[in-house]
């Protein structure tokens, strides 16, 4: 039997790293071991067939485990949470959610509590998605010029790995190693190393 741990990939690194912690820190004191984490790049609006989360799902066996940090990074409506649940159920997969110390199964409880959480994040993605319009609205009204900076920017990411890819890049590390080595997606690191110049140093 597999178990996975399914992490929502987006451009903060230390919410991707919070995800991680969190699914580990779960299957830890649940004694799931030898974990593989799956990273989801794809939009959770895209129906989850078509995302990472699916690639597991459907071939994923009967006994298997999937283990989210959270309700919210399944998808972005309550409807595919359901879904989900639906095919976890019929196909024997073991679903949690590590923040909600929750396990899903066939029962009425389970799908309940599903649909309770599912419509709770849906919910709270459109109060946030109305206070950003709103604010946004406000700073144009007010002449506040919208939109990301003209020029470069001067932080990155990575920058607080900089030292240490410095490091492995000495060591003679490939780029591919290294982003491994900071959980980081290869060409994410390759971007970095040509925009910072970052060689190895003789």
């Amino acid at each position: 039997m597999a178990n996975y741990g399914y992490l929502r990939v987006s451009t903060d690194q230390q919410d991707v790293l919070n995800q991680k912690h969190g699914v580990l820190e779960y299957a830890n004191k649940n004694g799931f071991a030898g974990m593989e984490f799956i990273e989801d790049s794809v939009s959770g609006k895209k129906p989850w067939q078509e995302r990472a989360l699916g690639n597991v799902l459907l071939q994923a066996e009967s006994g298997d485990t999937v283990i989210v940090s959270e309700v919210s990074r399944l998808a972005r409506s309550t409807l595919q949470v359901l879904e989900i649940l639906k095919h976890c159920s019929e196909h024997q997969i073991n679903l949690h959610i590590a923040k909600n110390n929750m396990r899903f199964d066939d029962s009425m409880q389970s799908r309940i509590t599903a649909t309770v959480l599912g419509m709770a994040a849906e919910i709270e993605r459109e109060f946030i998605s109305s206070r950003t319009k709103e604010a946004l609205a406000a700073k144009k009204a007010q002449g506040i010029k919208l939109g990301r900076p003209q020029g470069k920017a001067e932080n990155l990411k990575l920058d607080v790995f900089k030292d240490e890819i410095q490091k492995y890049l000495d060591m003679g590390l490939s780029k591919a190693s290294i982003a491994k080595l900071i959980e980081c997606p290869a060409t994410t690191l390759y971007d970095y190393c040509r925009v910072r110049k970052m060689v190895k140093q003789k």
